[in-house]
């Protein structure tokens, strides 16, 4: 079993902390699905944040998912200019069998255009 690194981010409409708990969760699980991962595989969880959201610790809802014994981590992202709003990233270290070239990072709503440079990405953009 290796240790890898899954990366995961999506964007907001709104910082209104149930709407930031639904994208985190919908986030953190659909990088356990694409990557046949479990609350045991975690080793630990850096969440980050734009400037933009206050409403809720990302963390928060990774712990609502079962992440009780994960040690898990937030942080705010940097402010470049040009940069996208209302966005929640994820680096979670995790031990799987996978190869890294294997590991599906998982970009949802905006941010589906974050890392079109990835090789496999699952993008779910928001619905037009």
């Amino acid at each position: 079993m290796a240790v890898r690194a899954v990366r995961g981010a999506t964007q907001l409409d709104v910082d209104e902390r149930e709407h930031l708990l639904a994208r985190t969760s919908e986030m953190v699980l659909d990088v356990m699905a694409s990557n046949g991962l479990g609350v045991d595989d975690f080793i630990s969880v850096v969440f980050t944040a734009t400037s933009d959201l206050h409403s809720e610790f990302p963390a928060y809802a990774a712990r609502q998912l079962g992440f009780g014994d994960v040690p898990l981590l937030c942080a705010r992202e940097l402010e470049i200019e040009r940069s996208m709003p209302r966005v929640v990233r994820m680096l979670a270290h995790v031990e799987t069998d996978l190869p890294r070239a294997d590991l599906t990072h998982c970009y949802l709503h905006g941010a589906a255009a974050l890392r079109s440079d990835l090789t496999r990405v699952r993008s779910v953009p928001d619905q037009a």
